[in-house]
């Protein structure tokens, strides 16, 4: 009994060592902040380890933990949906990303901007934005992590986009940029 769960801790300290950087910046892309994000991906990561072996038995366990980061996320903020969307300082609580270096979106000149309009997007907007665009997961799948159609996907997706390209500083970088 004792060897499994030694197998089931070190198969868990695996996927998270290896999960953390991607889970930290999906994170904080839902969040907008560094440390709502790190408490967001630990507190996913708790609930997930209760439930490892369902979990670790899933076709895809990183879905199935993004899915749990992303139910986690929209309960949290709820209540507090005004002051999360509209926050009171200029942007400055969003430059304390910690930049992965194979990221190639951290290479943008406006990247600053562009963190900052998409901390303004409303959360299932955002959501379908991060998911499907900066986690280049397909429609089905983003669909399945928000817990929604694929036609909510697509317009939430769409909405989101049309924001974004609305901002005048990132109206190139959004046209040029495309769709995966």
């Amino acid at each position: 009994m004792g060897d499994r769960k030694q197998d089931r801790d070190a198969e868990f300290r695996a996927f998270v060592v290896g999960r953390w950087p991607r889970l930290l910046r999906t994170a904080f892309l839902l969040t907008g902040e560094q440390h709502a994000a790190e408490d967001l991906v630990q507190s996913t990561l708790e609930q997930v380890f209760v439930a490892w072996r369902r979990v670790a038995a899933a076709d895809e366990p990183e879905a199935y933990v993004r899915r749990v980061m992303v139910n986690s996320h929209a309960r949290r903020h709820r209540r507090k949906l005004r002051e999360f969307l509209a926050p009171k300082d200029d942007g400055a609580r969003l430059a304390h990303e910690v930049a992965d270096t194979g990221d190639l979106i951290t290479r943008a000149d406006d990247r600053h901007t562009l963190l900052k309009a998409l901390a303004a997007l409303p959360p299932r907007q955002r959501e379908a934005v991060v998911l499907r665009y900066w986690e280049d997961l397909t429609e089905t799948q983003t669909a399945e992590a928000m817990g929604c159609s694929v036609g909510t996907v697509k317009s939430n997706a769409a909405k989101g986009i049309a924001k974004l390209r609305a901002i005048p500083e990132l109206a190139d970088a959004v046209a040029h940029g495309g769709r995966k």
